[in-house]
């Protein structure tokens, strides 16, 4: 009797399952209970046994295969005497039920030993937050012999940039998705073949028919969608066009106004490589329409919204002086991003003046033993997160975030370091229960993670959940600014240049004029939560603690 083994189900909202590893091939014999399989679900990843004793005649998914609960994974017979049964008795009864197509099936989803097992690479999710990436770089090309966690290419999401190791030891057999490509996360990118494991003969084209005819349908029936972008053009993709977009754009001399005309393919309606070419080739041909329908099949109001401000709003750099640069893909983070917090939080900013001449002959006094005791550079910088942090524990309202009418407040502090990167790049990691640490410690994390920041080495977990961030923009001789709130924080700490002035100071009762070291901090917070008066005292103990600090903290 043939007995089929099916996906289980492994929790009360678990849908579907995943095969990690299979444990027997086709023809091997099993006992009852022994390990058949390994599979990945949401809640846990498990070996499921044997149901039965026999001999596993059928494996019908494959490593790496995600399939819904109950669905038959293989089929063991138990009355086979330790060989598979020969195959005309295997396909008999699909042919029985579905004579052309199942037969097509079987012989497509052979699980022969024919050589390397394929692993799917997918766009890894580097965050919460994260959903797409980009493929900077290829590191390997196809053919290229790859070893377990060796680099196989380096992504970029607007979290963080990374360089994505292989999962397994073999060749790389295929490159799905090009440099300067975005795609959402899980798609596969490429494909890793290994020695050995249960393969199919043929390529799984399977998931490569998927996306094709996406595209397909979209250009054969553009109708639906194109009323909606001429209805609202400026939404095209959400303004987002990957590098090669913008190569091509500046290349061709076509304007952003023209860009968010032509109609995007791509994922949420972003353009491709091929929607633009196709409009860089029938702008050739004299059509200055981005992939439209002929005017004679268009109402007169389409007309008047495609027609009259294509050639108005076309910016073409004329060699006047003029270059078409195209954002980075951090860059245009960055843009999205500082966008939506002035959108969603009310700026406020408030300033004060700290006399930090007391910090300023600590570091000189301690910075040379410091730096050969701890291995580290003691800074102002420590010294204002320490400070910072006490405030926070203060004032814990500082520490918080706003969802809908809300207000949550966090008890843990996880302080953030606005990093600048070159050329034109910003990026926020964060200390993890920085209140946990001392001066030393603080000095340690605020290097560990600037250095981690400039040689892209930057996890997922080391830029998110962040719960009150720090910039200080006076490395680079600022005085003071009013920085942009990073969401979902309410307030951000702005830390400007250190400089020697003549400043009024009372000593034994009387006025005098010093030279004394000074600072600003500006604090920029969110007044649908942090008033004035809030934002004020936080300001001030800042500025009382580090004006009084005490040197037995070293």
């Amino acid at each position: 009797m043939k007995i089929d083994v099916v996906m289980p189900k492994m929790g009360e909202s678990v849908n579907e399952g995943t095969i990690i590893k299979w444990h027997k091939k086709k023809g091997d014999k099993v006992l009852k209970d022994e390990i058949l399989f390994e599979i990945s679900t949401d809640k846990v990843d498990t070996e499921i046994p044997s149901p039965a004793e026999g001999v596993l005649t059928d494996i019908k998914v494959y490593e790496q295969e995600t399939v819904d609960v109950d669905t038959v994974v293989a089929v063991i017979d138990d009355n086979a005497n330790g060989n598979a049964a020969p195959p005309a008795k295997e396909t008999a009864p699909v042919k029985e039920t579905a004579p052309e197509k199942n037969e097509e099936k079987k012989e497509e989803r052979s699980t022969t030993q024919v050589g390397g097992e394929l692993i799917d690479i997918p766009m890894p999710k580097m965050g919460e937050s994260v959903m797409e990436g980009t493929i900077i770089k290829w590191l390997k090309k196809p053919g290229d012999a790859v070893k377990k966690d060796e680099l196989l290419f380096e992504i970029s999401t607007d979290k963080v940039d990374t360089e994505v190791p292989s999962p397994e030891e073999g060749t790389l057999a295929e490159i799905l998705v090009n440099e300067q490509e975005t795609v959402e996360v899980g798609v596969t990118v490429a494909r890793v073949s290994k020695k050995g494991g249960i393969v199919q003969q043929k390529p799984p084209a399977a998931k490569q028919e998927q996306r094709e005819p996406v595209k397909e349908v979209k250009e054969a029936a553009p109708e639906p969608v194109q009323m909606k972008k001429e209805e609202k053009p400026k939404q095209s993709g959400g303004g987002f066009y990957s590098p090669l977009v913008m190569n091509i754009a500046q290349k061709e001399n076509v304007g952003y106004d023209e860009l968010e005309l032509i109609e995007g393919t791509g994922v949420e309606g972003r353009v491709t490589k091929k929607d633009i070419l196709s409009y860089v080739e029938s702008r050739g041909k004299g059509t200055p329409k981005p992939r439209t329908r002929p005017t004679e099949e268009r109402t007169p109001q389409q007309q008047e919204i495609t027609s009259e401000p294509v050639e108005e709003n076309v910016t073409q750099p004329s060699g006047n002086g003029v270059e078409l640069i195209p954002m980075d893909n951090i860059r245009q983070k960055i843009m999205q991003h500082m966008v939506k917090s002035r959108d969603t939080s009310v700026h406020v900013a408030g300033i004060t003046e700290v006399d930090v001449t007391r910090i300023h002959n600590i570091i000189k006094n301690s910075k040379d033993g410091f730096l050969k005791r701890e291995n580290v550079k003691l800074t102002y910088m420590a010294f204002i997160a320490e400070a910072c942090i006490k405030a926070l524990k203060s004032y814990p309202y500082m520490n918080a975030s706003i969802d809908g009418t809300n207000i949550v407040q966090k008890k843990y502090v996880n302080l953030g370091f606005a990093v600048a990167l070159e050329p034109n790049g910003l990026i926020v990691p964060n200390i993890k229960n920085a209140s946990e640490k001392n001066l030393t410690g603080l000095a340690k994390a605020i290097n560990e993670l600037s250095t981690k920041a400039r040689t892209k080495k930057l996890t997922p977990d080391d830029i998110s959940n962040g719960t009150f961030t720090i910039t200080n923009y006076g490395i680079f001789g600022t005085l003071f600014g009013t920085p942009i709130i990073n969401q979902p924080e309410v307030a951000i700490l702005g830390v400007g240049t250190v400089t020697k002035r003549p400043v009024v100071i009372e000593v034994d009762g009387s006025d005098t004029i010093a030279v004394r070291h000074m600072m600003f901090l500006s604090l920029s917070h969110d007044h649908r939560l942090v008033d004035g008066m809030l934002g004020g005292k936080f300001l001030k103990y800042i500025k009382d603690y580090l004006e009084n600090y005490d040197n037995r903290l070293i």
